[in-house]
């Protein structure tokens, strides 16, 4: 009898155990999208460092998307009157002055809780100033 109760025991928790992993599996992309949300709200007035550095590397995202966008058709363009590789070159070179700007912008701050936000509000301000430039460029 002992042995019938131990192997439903093993069953049993076999069974719990699968059924945990599918809720976990099944309710991540929801408890995302909730902390999603919540950073979101919490960016409109941040109130801890953290929150601030992390609120700034979204802001940075989103402006680095904005940039990927406006790559596409910008590097068509450049590609229609032969300046593709020259734009490539330029787009490359920018993005190497960009991150090596925004070290230096942050450097002061190195060792600091606000050195993140600092470096990710420098990104986010130059590739702005690049997206409204490959945007411009189109035919004249």
């Amino acid at each position: 009898m002992g042995c019938v109760s131990i192997r439903y025991r093993s069953r049993l928790s076999g069974l719990l155990a699968v059924l945990t992993g599918a809720v976990l599996f099944f309710s991540a992309p929801v408890m995302i999208n909730v902390a999603q949300a919540q950073s979101a709200a919490e960016c409109i007035s941040p109130q801890t460092q953290m929150m601030m550095n992390m609120c700034a590397a979204e802001a940075y995202q989103v402006a680095d998307a904005a940039l990927n966008e406006a790559w596409t058709p910008a590097k068509a363009f450049a590609d229609a009157i032969g300046k593709g590789e020259e734009l490539l070159d330029a787009q490359r070179a920018w993005l190497a002055y960009r991150d090596a700007a925004c070290v230096a912008h942050s450097s002061p701050y190195e060792g600091g809780s606000i050195r993140p936000m600092i470096h990710s509000i420098c990104l986010s301000e130059l590739t702005e100033q690049r997206t409204a430039m490959l945007l411009e460029f189109h035919a004249y």
